[in-house]
Order: C-alpha cells, then structure tokens, then sequence
C-alpha cells in the first residue's frame, strides 16, 4: 500500500503539470552507478532495490524495466504494486521510448529530471518522442516535496590518498588531463563523473555507499582547476594540499552559475553521454567540444604502484575469504548458520585486515535456489538457513588502501546433485578458459567472451550477463571502459582493446531459477607477453587469491589443459596464503584444498 500511495501523490503531480507520463531513471547527476541515498528516487517510488532500471509512471499505468540480472528479484518486489515489469533484453518488450508511446497521446508531455539524466538521453529520448507528437518537458527534482523524509546529501569528510597508493601525484595527472584538453583544442573540460574526479584529484569520501568518493564537480583549465565541492567536507590541510596543486574549491551548488558565467566563445570539452542535461544548457553560449572524459581510460589502465598495492590487496583479501571457507567447510552442519550471519562473518575477517575501509558493494549470500537472483540481497525479514548440503555463493568484496577487490566463490556445503557439479565444473572451465587464454594485442571484450561462456553454450545455458568489468584502484568495484561481453552494446564500450595494466574480473555463471546459481570469479591483470613477427601477445595474470572449491568439481569433464590451469592457480594460492594462516590446522587445511587434480 505504501508504494500506492506514493504512486497516487506522484500522479497528483503529474496531473498538476500536465504530464501523460513522467520516466525516473535510476540515476543521479554524476552518471554513478550505486547511487547515494540521496538519489535513491525509483526505488523509493517503486519499492524495486536493484541498482539499475527505470520505471515510468502514466496517468492509470506504471512499468518498470530492468536487465535479466534482476527479472526474479523485480517480480517479488513489484507484486501487488501496480507496476508491470519490462524484461528488457527479451523478444517483444518494448523500449522505454515505445512504452511511453504507448500511453501518451499525440500533444502530450512527458516528463524527466534533466539534473539526473544526460544531454545525450535528453536529445536521443526527445529526437524519438518528437517523432511521435510527444514533448520531452524537464519536470526539475519533484521528489523533496514528495518524499518527506528524504535523506541528506552525505556529508561525510574528504581524504587525500597518498602518492604511495596512487602512484601519480595530482599535477602530473591535471598534466595528462590537459594534453587531451590541447590535442581536442579545448581550454577547459567539465566533468561530473565521481570516480574521475576522485582519480585526478587523488580525494576519496564515503560519500557513496561501499564507493568512496565525493559528490563534486570539476572544471579543469589551462592552468588551473575548480572543484566543486561541499567545502565544509575539505579539512584545510586538504584545502592547502589542493591549493598547491592548483586546485581552487567553490561550493558544489554553485556549479550552474559558474557554468552560465563562462565567457562566451570558451571552447569546453564535455562528455554529452555523462554530463547532465540541464548543466550542457548552462553552456550553452560556449563552443562546446564533445569528446570522451580523458581520465574515464587514463585510470583504466593502472600504474606499477597501483598493481603492486592490488596485488597486496588481494592477498589480504584472499585470506579472508579462505578463512571464511575452511570455517564454513569445519563448521557446516555442527553451527546454526544462516545467509545473514555468513556474511557478518566475512565481513568480521575482512575487518581484521590491514588498511580494510569498508566492502566494495553489498556481498551477496545466496544459499540454493536464491543464488538463481543474480543480484540477491538477504534481509533479516527473507534469508535462508544454511544446511550441509547443496550451494553456496558469496559474491563479494572490498576496498583497501591498497586498492579494490571484487571476489566470487560457489561453496560446496555437503553433499551436492549431479548435475549442479556438472554446472560447476562448466563454469570453473570458463573461468579458467579465459583467465589462461593468449591472444594478440587488439583483441578486446568481444573477441575473447566466448572462451569463458562456452562451457555453458555446450550445455544449451547462458547466463544473462557480461562476463567481466574492469574495476577501479580503491574508487567503483565496476569501471569502464574493458569488460568481457559477448555482443556490442549501445551503452558500453566491449569494443575496448585491452592493453597492459587494465584490471578486468572474469566471472562465468549458471543461474537455474528455483534450483541453484553458480559463479567463480577471479580479477585479471592484462600483461605483455612476447613480441615476435606475428605482433604482441598478451594473456593475463590473476591476482585473487583463494581456492576454488574442489568438492564440486568433476576433474574428467576438464580438459587436460583446463586441469593444468587450475593446478597451477592452486600453487599460487597456496604459496601466498600458507604463511599466513593462523595454525597447523589451517595449512594443512589449505594445502589440502589446493590439491593438484
């Protein structure tokens, strides 16, 4: 009733406005993925708590639209609200554009926030509606009147990362940013991008929920930069600290004056597919250079001090996760455990790690049938018993000064059917198909998907996903612009080549709606390997450290190779965890769980 209700004050407005229909995004006005509590505006119209998809409201109908990640979780969470939901991906659901068609006659309105979406989506989104006698009105932020007890905006205090950890000081990173600027012929560039931000400034917060950066805008310049920023966050020293690099603070709501005060003439280089609506019409008097944010690939592409910190950090990581596996592999069926207190555990081992912050996203805890929902989410109102039997999967991870981790293990907790070790097997071959692979340089994304997704095509199963995105130095767990994905999609960048020191994770799976759901994951680093006549090879090197459980797995349905890789990742594994585990027990326990097969 709670959602009706809000449904019903919403249509209110839309009727006060004019408005056939109104789309709210899953968004904020700094393109982020994991939004701040603030922005949390479709979920708290719609009652869905995934972190994507877009719901739009018409006078006597509402449907949201989200991925295959979250058709199962979508289905319990929108029953009885009166919203349908959209599987998009799936033959014959329309497009957002085609739905709103739909509902809104010719001459009508409908409406979007433009501080929360992007000029390109506002232009794309109206170019489609004009075609149908349809407006695209800007409606501005009607949720503060609306949602009575709206969160705040964080307010939590801004920290410099050491050059240590970042291995780039702020000038020589403004440095880069600037030679973009120059060869693209533009004197300033304009982001809202909260992890490039975070990047080029080496700041971090904890603004965002498990992503610690800092709602902010900056304005770089020839010769120097404006971040705009929630000045009472930035301590003096970290004031002065900027200040000697160039940096200048405004408040963060001065942002559109700032904009509109630019001299005309101004050439400014802006991302249309990031920077939002209503901040590209503040410039509209300047020359406006479209062009990809510099620091979106520049980051992508870590430094030696960056990869040496991750791969301290993944070790730390791993030794939690494996202290997390020989508890629940000693304690399964003798200690009352549940998807809850799993993961309070974990969270218990990562704390006692040197430099741990906080996790890196929600850790999912999925025992049996609700790891079929990709992005499952136990609550103390739903949450399952764990027995000494069938699966468990604990997608996890963390961030550390050191960097951020991103982490995937299926736990055989007793005894498990056939077939979900026939699945298993599948999805470890993947996982170790793509992880051992060597390819020419140019490859990207696309061209390497198949090696990980191709144990599951055997079996005549896919899972609804990409097989891996590249994650950032101690900023998001996801970050662009590599990934691994079978088809090119209109929104990402699969067409990357992947180049030296990109971080991607590789995480092949097996969802069975009401059965079980299976994933492994492990973080690659992409490395040079020889260079001869036929160009440079390249292949990957894994830096997470913890084992792959080998209770689930059926070694004659592994190749020979795919058994050598496993074996060879297991001696890594062992070789770093096994001095620091805490007694004889332990690595007798490790050496036993790395076994060569």
């Amino acid at each position: 009733m709670q959602i009706i209700d809000r449904l019903k004050a919403f249509r209110a407005r839309m009727e006060e406005e004019n408005m056939a229909a109104v789309i709210v995004p899953t968004a904020d006005s700094h393109a982020s993925e994991y939004l701040a509590d603030y922005f949390k505006t479709r979920q708290w119209l719609s009652g869905f708590t995934g972190s994507a998809g877009t719901l739009v409201v018409g006078r006597e109908e509402a449907a949201l639209f989200t991925d295959g990640r979250y058709f199962i979780q979508a289905e319990k969470q929108l029953a009885g609200t009166g919203i349908a939901l959209m599987r998009m991906g799936v033959e014959g659901v329309p497009s957002v554009e085609e739905y709103v068609a739909g509902i809104a006659k010719p001459g009508e309105s409908c409406g979007v926030d433009f501080s929360v979406i992007s000029s390109h989506f506002a232009a794309d989104t109206s170019d489609t509606l004009a075609s149908r006698d349809i407006a695209l009105r800007d409606t501005g932020d009607w949720f503060t009147e609306l949602w009575t007890d709206r969160p705040a905006m964080p307010e939590d205090p801004v920290y410099l990362l050491e050059e240590k950890y970042t291995g780039m000081g702020v000038s020589a990173k403004l440095r880069r940013i600037r030679e973009a600027m120059e060869k693209a012929g533009a004197d300033m560039h304009l982001t809202n991008v909260l992890d490039e931000i975070a990047w080029m400034l080496n700041v971090r917060g904890n603004d965002v929920h498990c992503t610690p950066v800092v709602m902010s805008y900056l304005l770089v310049g020839k010769e120097s930069a404006i971040w705009f920023v929630d000045t009472k966050k930035v301590s003096e020293a970290v004031q002065d600290q900027l200040f000697g690099e160039g940096v200048y603070l405004r408040e963060y709501s001065e942002i559109q004056s700032a904009l509109e005060s630019i001299e005309p003439g101004t050439s400014v280089m802006i991302d249309g597919r990031k920077l939002t609506a209503n901040l590209c019409a503040a410039l509209a008097d300047t020359n406006i250079i479209q062009h990809e944010n510099p620091a979106f690939r520049i980051k992508a592409v870590k430094n030696d001090v960056e990869l040496e910190n991750l791969r301290q950090a993944h070790i730390k990581d791993g030794l939690a996760v494996t202290r997390l596996m020989y508890w629940l592999k000693k304690n399964a069926g003798k200690v009352e455990m549940d998807e809850l207190s799993v993961d309070e555990k974990l969270l218990s081992l990562r704390a006692q790690q040197e430099h741990f912050i906080s996790p890196s996203f929600d850790t999912i805890c999925a025992y049996r049938a609700n790891a079929a929902m990709m992005h499952y989410r136990a609550t103390p109102e739903s949450h399952a018993k764990i027995e000494a039997k069938d699966l468990l999967l604990i997608d996890s991870g963390a961030q550390y000064l050191e960097g951020t981790t991103d982490i995937t293990r299926t736990f055989a907790m007793g005894e498990v059917a056939q077939v979900q070790k026939e699945h298993f097997t599948a999805v470890v071959c993947g996982m170790l198909n793509l992880q051992c692979a060597k390819f020419l340089h140019g490859c990207t994304g696309i061209g390497l998907d198949i090696l990980a997704r191709g144990p599951m095509w055997d079996m005549g199963i896919d899972y609804r996903c990409g097989t891996g995105h590249g994650v950032g130095y101690l900023l998001s767990v996801h970050e662009g612009p590599n990934a691994f994905r079978w088809y090119k999609s209109p929104t990402r960048n699969e067409d990357t080549v992947l180049d030296a020191g990109m971080v991607t994770t590789d995480e092949p799976g097996v969802y069975i709606e009401g059965s079980h759901g299976i994933r492994i994951e492990n973080e690659l680093v992409c490395r040079q390997l020889e260079n001869n006549e036929y160009g440079q090879f390249m292949g990957f090197e894994a830096i997470t450290c913890a084992p792959i459980d080998l209770d689930a797995v059926i070694p004659e349905q592994m190749t020979k190779r795919q058994r050598q890789c496993l074996n060879s990742y297991h001696a890594f594994v062992c070789e770093k965890l096994e001095p620091l585990m805490a007694d004889d027990d332990e690595r007798a326990w490790l050496r036993h769980a790395t076994r060569a097969i």
